[in-house]
């Protein structure tokens, strides 16, 4: 079987070395891994619509060492539901600011900026995209937060944005045909 080839992205060589680099996304949650919709229920009970897309690429990522983490500003029960599903080990809601705890956590972590990336959407992720290596905004994203992204992904927030990022650091980092390739082998039965 020949190789296998990502998706046609606009992608620069510099976006390519940059994500390159990436050993933690992290990624805004209302408008980034959902559409930014905020239903709420006549209970106060608050639901959102989460991509199987994105969640399938956030498990592929970490499957080839590539942390993920979320740094959102709402605080919501189905998101930890949604994480835990994920596997994702750092969580952090109700983030009024969040480039303190982005701070906080490269430092635990002891990454160096340029080994991260941040996914959003709104002018309250600009703190975090400016430190980042991978600065990246959905395709729906604020002007602002588009015009300072390193990368703007083909799709929306909550419609495949998060997989395309996902895949696109698979790519830079080599990893990418390998864990396609997992899904044309035939299984092999007992």
């Amino acid at each position: 079987m020949g190789q296998i080839l990502i998706p046609t992205f606009d992608v620069s060589p510099r976006v390519l070395e940059l994500a390159a680099k990436v050993k933690l996304v992290l990624f805004d949650v209302d408008g980034v891994l959902t559409d930014g919709r905020l239903v709420l229920g006549d209970d106060g009970q608050e639901y959102k619509a989460f991509n199987s897309l994105d969640g399938h690429g956030i498990k592929m990522l970490q499957r080839n060492g590539v942390a993920t983490g979320i740094i959102t500003g709402r605080t919501s029960k189905v998101v930890l539901n949604r994480v835990k599903d994920l596997g994702i080990r750092h969580v952090y809601q109700g983030c009024a600011e969040k480039l303190p705890v982005y701070r906080q956590l490269i430092d635990e972590l002891k990454l160096l900026p340029e080994q991260t990336a941040f996914v959003g959407d709104d002018v309250v992720d600009l703190p975090i995209m400016l430190q980042v290596g991978l600065a990246i905004a959905v395709q729906n994203a604020h002007a602002l937060a588009r015009k300072h992204a390193h990368w703007v992904t083909p799709g929306a927030g909550g419609y495949g944005a998060a997989r395309e990022v996902c895949e696109l650091i698979m790519y830079a980092q080599g990893t990418y045909d390998q864990e396609m390739q997992k899904y044309f082998s035939p299984v092999k039965s007992g």
